[in-house]
């Protein structure tokens, strides 16, 4: 696909700088360099600018590496590589911080809008969700805000070794876990999802989970299982989920996925029929949508679908489909 990287997280640029993840003195004068820069998080959030004419975030908000936020947890900071320039990036977790007031039950939505302002920071840094702002963020912060997410929400759910359930500690600056009683090393966990356009002539094939914001569709998407390529998930979902059978196969483009650790692999699907059977366990509704009609939905005049996430490889691969681009 001739627009492959220009998905939302690609073609960041970052320089993940391998070699220096297990040498201590390399990364204690990354740290100190001047040029260095830490991107704080919370609960998965970003530190964002609210500096945009709507008073959204706009642009990742970095601290130095002697902020009293960052300084206090250097010996848990993620190093995330070198921008190009050479500036080395970290990440810090600082979700021990309690906000005031805060309101819980929009954390837990199904779009979270709330902001949280620390109070030793200023008042335009704000932690904000990071598929709020996706499409406010230059290619470069779009991979290391994914990338700290993603490996932050990998510590925090893999705490104990896995062979004999010790308690782990952080190694490697952030991208190994070492159990000190087997001493069993554990490495970052990436889930590979399968997200399809799956077409029949001129109209793709949409569906909708259970809890879903009304009149939101997109494409089918699933977990790879264990022994399976890409193409049979594409086949086994789309029938599991619809009951479509599905023909010819092929790969468009990935997207990082940090919700939390995911690989989203797009790929293209020839339906061999167009009748719909849907599985209440899997989907609460599919259906054909022409093309007419979409170029309708992402002008936002549908009576009832509504455009898919902007920044989400749906929306991109729909996009690309609608211009004809996927090839």
């Amino acid at each position: 696909m001739k627009h492959a990287e220009q998905v939302t997280f690609g073609r960041g640029g970052l320089e993940r700088a391998a070699h220096l993840r297990t040498d201590s003195a390399a990364l204690e004068t990354a740290w100190n360099s001047p040029e260095a820069q830490v991107l704080l998080m919370w609960r998965g959030k970003p530190l964002t600018l609210r500096i945009a004419e709507d008073g959204l975030p706009c642009g990742l908000g970095w601290t130095a590496p002697a902020h009293p936020l960052a300084a206090s947890r250097q010996d848990a900071a993620i190093f995330l590589g070198l921008a190009p320039g050479g500036a080395p990036c970290f990440a810090c977790d600082i979700s021990d911080w309690q906000p005031q007031d805060l309101d819980s039950g929009a954390l837990s939505g199904f779009a979270d809008a709330s902001e949280q302002q620390h109070p030793d920071l200023a008042a335009s840094h704000v932690f904000a969700e990071l598929r709020r702002v996706m499409t406010r963020l230059t290619p470069l912060e779009a991979e290391l805000a994914a990338t700290a997410k993603a490996l932050l929400a990998w510590h925090r759910s893999h705490r104990f070794c896995a062979a004999c359930g010790a308690p782990s500690s952080m190694a490697q600056a952030g991208w190994q876990r070492i159990c000190p009683a087997c001493k069993t090393p554990h490495f970052p966990r990436t889930d590979p999802v399968v997200i399809m356009l799956i077409t029949h002539g001129d109209a793709v094939l949409m569906g909708r989970s259970p809890g879903w914001p009304e009149g939101m569709y997109s494409l089918l998407a699933g977990f790879v299982e264990p022994g399976e390529t890409l193409e049979a998930a594409v086949r086994r979902e789309t029938f599991e989920e619809t009951g479509v059978q599905v023909g010819p196969v092929s790969y468009l483009s990935s997207q990082p996925w940090a919700f939390p650790m995911s690989l989203m692999f797009g790929c293209a699907g020839e339906a061999l029929s167009t009748k719909i059977t849907i599985d209440p366990g899997e989907i609460e509704d599919a259906l054909w949508v022409s093309r007419q009609d979409m170029m309708t939905v992402f002008a936002g005049d549908h009576p009832v679908l509504k455009p898919s996430r902007e920044g989400a490889i749906a929306h991109f691969l729909l996009k690309n489909w609608l211009a004809d681009t996927l090839d």
